[in-house]
């Protein structure tokens, strides 16, 4: 199960040097990047960069995965969900959260409340999701869909500040 960075805001951000912000950036660019290799960049021993790398994924500052494309695993359809939500906020994005289809949650402000990204086998599949699951949830009073056609550009080397 992967990790969820922005869960708990409630913990104190922990303050990163250059030397964490070099090998963020170095995974960045290639997640299978070596300890090795990411030291000789950033100056350290292959076991101190083990050491960083690891403290900064136990604090939820970053987490190291694979991106994988939907379609290459047999998910044919992948949508934007746009939802107007009354009462609490939270309380709709964690019934949300807890939907295997949904790979991403933001509260938002602006014309929609919630934004969800949902990755489904087929439009049936999407449907169903969609009657039976989302619109289902109290506070949820209507949805707009944004179907995918086409991912033009996805991107996780943004860098550090």
């Amino acid at each position: 199960m992967s990790r969820d960075l922005t869960r708990d805001r409630s913990k104190a951000t922990m303050p990163l040097d250059d030397v964490s912000k070099a090998i963020i950036e170095q995974l960045q660019q290639d997640g299978r990047r070596s300890y090795a290799a990411i030291g000789k960049v950033v100056g350290l021993s292959e076991a101190a960069v083990r050491q960083r790398v690891q403290r900064l994924t136990e604090s939820g500052v970053m987490q190291v995965v694979a991106v994988t494309d939907p379609l290459q695993l047999g998910f044919a359809r992948q949508a934007m969900v746009g939802l107007k939500v009354t009462g609490q906020l939270e309380g709709v994005a964690d019934a949300l959260e807890a939907l295997d289809e949904v790979d991403y949650v933001v509260i938002t402000a602006g014309p929609y409340d919630i934004l969800v990204e949902v990755v489904c086998e087929s439009d049936d599949h999407l449907l169903h999701l969609l009657s039976t699951q989302i619109r289902t949830i109290p506070g949820v009073v209507s949805s707009e869909t944004f179907m995918y056609l086409r991912l033009q550009k996805q991107v996780y080397n943004w860098g550090v500040r």
